[in-house]
């Protein structure tokens, strides 16, 4: 299923980086489809981008710039996955309600790790994988 898709990441942690290569790979994304926030590329006509964000309350500038830059005309959609909790989510959904894009109502919740890891665990895997799944399916 070809779908024009981005998958961003907050950086500094090297799972949530992880995390987004696994998304590009599993649903075969174009050789620019993840990245770190900002992006090397903007955002033009998406149909998804989902936002894999460290947010414990507060957002560095130049995510919360890129963030509340991300209006219709950049992407139709956007999906969270919150390294943080509720707070967090409900910050960065404000800033996209401000922005005029659509955002999926379920956020997944995920443990970005540490500075050092990167692993995945299988069960982890298979929650990103079929949240996104259901993501696609809802657009």
């Amino acid at each position: 299923m070809a779908i024009k898709m981005r998958v961003l990441c907050t950086p500094g942690k090297k799972k949530l980086v992880a995390m987004t290569q696994m998304i590009k790979q599993e649903f075969d994304l174009s050789i620019n489809a993840a990245d770190v926030i900002p992006p090397a590329y903007s955002c033009d006509k998406e149909r998804l981008v989902v936002l894999a964000v460290t947010c414990k309350g507060s957002l560095k500038d130049d995510v919360r710039l890129f963030i509340t830059e991300l209006n219709k005309n950049r992407t139709a959609n956007v999906a969270l996955m919150i390294d943080g909790n509720a707070d967090g989510d409900a910050y960065v959904r404000s800033l996209l309600e401000i922005a005029g894009t659509k955002v999926y109502p379920e956020t997944l919740y995920i443990n970005g790790g540490s500075l050092f890891n990167s692993k995945i665990t299988d069960q982890e895997k298979t929650e990103i994988l079929a949240w996104v799944n259901k993501c696609i399916e809802s657009i």
